[in-house]
C-alpha cells in the first residue's frame, strides 16, 4: 500500500485530508505554541514545522497511511493533525492527535481520531492500534479512553517513558469486506 496519498475523509465537522503547502503558516503557529507542543516534544521553529509537516506526507508515500491534516468544514481553518503513525522502530501502529489551543475542549480530537480508527479497521484491516501518551497528558487519556482504549503499561520512547494505550479491533460483521489478515 506504500505510495498512497492520504485520502479524504469526512465527519461530521471536519475534513481530514492530505497536507498542502497552504498549511505552512498554521501549522507552524500551532507548533511553536509550547501548550500544545507541552507533550509530543517541544516547540518547533518554522523551518522544523515545516520538516515535520514533510514528515508526515512522506510517511503517507512510505507506508500508505499516516497522519491528516485536520481543516474544520466551517471555516476551512486547518485545526490540528490526526491519524496513524509508525515510523521504523516505533512499538506498534499508533492512533494519535494535535490540535490548536483554540481547537481545545470542543471533541474534535476524538471526531478526527475515531474516523482514522474506522478506516484503519476498515481500510487497512489492522488488528490494534496503540495511543502513546504523556502520563501527564490527562486531555489526550480522555480521548484514548473515549476512543475505548485503555492502558496497557509503559514504555520508553525516543528516551521519553510514555504510557501505552491500546485497543483491539472490534469483530467482522457479517457483510463486512475488510481482510484482518
Amino acid at each position: 500500500m506504500s505510495g498512497t496519498a492520504a485520502p479524504v475523509l469526512e465527519t461530521e465537522r471536519l475534513w481530514l485530508r492530505g497536507w498542502q503547502p497552504s498549511d505552512s503558516e498554521p501549522y507552524a503557529a500551532m507548533a511553536a505554541d509550547p501548550e500544545v507542543m507541552r507533550y509530543v516534544g517541544g516547540v518547533l521553529d518554522p523551518v522544523q514545522s515545516w520538516r515535520q509537516m514533510a514528515l508526515f506526507a512522506g510517511h503517507w508515500a512510505l507506508r500508505g497511511y499516516g497522519l491528516w491534516a485536520l481543516e474544520r468544514k466551517e471555516d476551512g481553518a486547518l485545526i490540528g493533525r490526526a491519524g496513524l503513525w509508525n515510523p521504523a522502530g516505533w512499538p506498534g501502529l499508533e492512533i494519535g492527535w494535535m490540535l490548536a489551543r483554540d481547537a481545545w475542549g470542543r471533541g474534535y480530537a476524538t471526531e478526527a481520531a475515531r474516523a482514522a480508527m474506522d478506516w484503519a479497521w476498515t481500510v487497512l484491516g489492522s488488528e490494534r492500534l496503540i495511543s502513546l501518551i504523556d502520563p501527564q497528558n490527562a486531555a489526550s487519556i480522555r480521548v484514548a479512553e473515549r476512543l475505548g482504549q485503555r492502558r496497557m503499561g509503559s514504555e520508553t520512547v525516543r528516551e521519553r517513558r510514555v504510557a501505552v494505550f491500546g485497543i483491539e479491533a472490534p469483530p467482522i460483521v457479517s457483510g463486512d469486506t475488510a481482510s484482518r489478515d
